[in-house]
């Protein structure tokens, strides 16, 4: 079966760089679009990054537009997302997301079929 397990999440100032990374097993996955999403304390999961099978086509969410990016490896079966600039209102849970096919959707959850477990990201001030 599909296992989404990320890493990276942890404690950092304002302003200051996070990279996350996932690892994906269980389908191939360079026939796979890939994502990101947050859920706040309180919040509703959010949309943050998506990826297409080949990284030829990515999406942002406005709110980490310019600041965050999303790549991923083939060979290593793992998708990335740099944070720079980071804010406090970045503070979430980031969960990985592997898509039904090989480019993504449309809002909400971009055609994601699998989640990862996530991993914290906490940005003090």
């Amino acid at each position: 079966q599909v296992q989404l397990v990320e890493s990276g999440g942890g404690l950092v100032q304002a302003g200051g760089s996070l990279r996350l990374s996932c690892v994906a097993s269980g389908r191939t996955f360079s026939s796979y679009a890939m994502g990101w999403f947050r859920q706040a304390p309180g919040k509703e999961r959010e949309f943050v990054a998506v990826i297409s099978w080949g990284g030829g086509r990515t999406r942002y969410a406005d709110s980490v537009k310019g600041r965050f990016t999303i790549s991923r490896d083939n060979a290593k079966n793992t998708v990335y997302l740099q944070m720079n600039s980071l804010k406090v209102e970045d503070t979430a849970v980031y969960y990985c997301a592997q898509g039904a096919g090989s480019d993504y959707g449309v809002g909400p959850n971009y055609s994601m079929d699998y989640w990862g477990t996530g991993t914290l990201v906490t940005v003090s001030s």
